[in-house]
């Protein structure tokens, strides 16, 4: 390689890293400190619910949003971890992508004021309203193995198996119930890359307002998270309900950043597309 070709690589790999450097000090700085800050425990709900539901421990609950509609799940004792899945109605191949959502995001930490894509790019879920910010887009559901770590050997129900019979009913299969979403689920990684867990940023009361960009099934489990110390059996009961939230002008998830306003104008895009197909 001559000297002027060299030159060339290095001034387009500088160029690379420079603009990769910018999207991520936008992405972690600017993004994140014009995020709101969390809703306060206890504020109600903004609309009457349409429906609601209550999800005994261990079980799980399968649920068509459609767009616009908005799910606010709850943890009345502040122990349980909400595990969830969501998938395309119009296209069940098209479903929550954690990995593409962390990664765009420039985040492992979801709250309020985020977004959740699908593997399209796509926006799936906005967070509007969000008490805790304690949610885990890493570690993945309760398995057979982890109950039995826990527990010790049992027939106890787990989030890996409610995603396998949801995704059945669903007329999908195995290799499509990928990472899901913990909500209420307090991890962290230390400065080793150990995950932790932080039980005191979650308490009675918790919840989290999950708006749908377009329609959506949605699967929820209430069945415990691998790390948590205090994993049980059977955990306390969660609830869910189905309500439209008001239109605002200032909708932080649609500003968190220009990602996120292009992930929005793609979605529009493929909506509108199918509406007049």
């Amino acid at each position: 390689m001559n000297p002027s070709h060299a030159d060339t690589a290095l001034a387009e790999q500088q160029a690379h890293r420079a603009r990769y450097d910018a999207l991520r000090a936008a992405g972690q700085g600017d993004t994140a400190r014009a995020l709101p800050p969390p809703t306060p425990r206890g504020q109600p709900q903004p609309a009457p619910a349409l429906d609601s539901e209550t999800i005994p421990g261990g079980w799980s609950w399968t649920t068509r949003v459609p767009r616009g509609q908005a799910l606010r799940v709850c943890t009345p004792s502040g122990t349980s971890c909400v595990s969830m899945m969501a998938f395309s109605v119009a296209d069940p191949s098209e479903r929550l992508n954690l990995a593409d959502t962390v990664k765009v995001q420039w985040s492992v930490r979801l709250s309020k004021g985020r977004i959740l894509y699908t593997d399209m790019g796509r926006v799936a879920l906005a967070l509007i309203e969000d008490s805790c910010g304690a949610h885990d887009a890493i570690v993945g559901p309760t398995t057979e193995a982890s109950m039995a770590k826990a527990l010790g050997p049992g027939a106890w129900r787990h989030s890996r198996h409610n995603f396998l019979a949801a995704a059945a009913k669903l007329g999908l299969s195995r290799r499509d119930v990928a990472v899901c979403l913990n909500l209420f689920a307090p991890v962290d990684v230390d400065a080793q890359g150990r995950f932790t867990w932080h039980a005191d940023r979650r308490a009675p009361g918790d919840f989290v307002d999950l708006r749908a960009e377009m329609d959506l099934w949605v699967v929820l489990s209430n069945a415990g998270h691998p790390l948590d110390p205090a994993l049980v059996a059977v955990p306390e009961p969660v609830t869910v309900a189905r309500f439209l939230p008001p239109a605002t002008a200032d909708d932080p998830c649609r500003r968190s950043g220009i990602e996120a306003e292009r992930a929005y104008a793609y979605t529009a895009r493929h909506l509108a597309a199918g509406a007049t197909a």
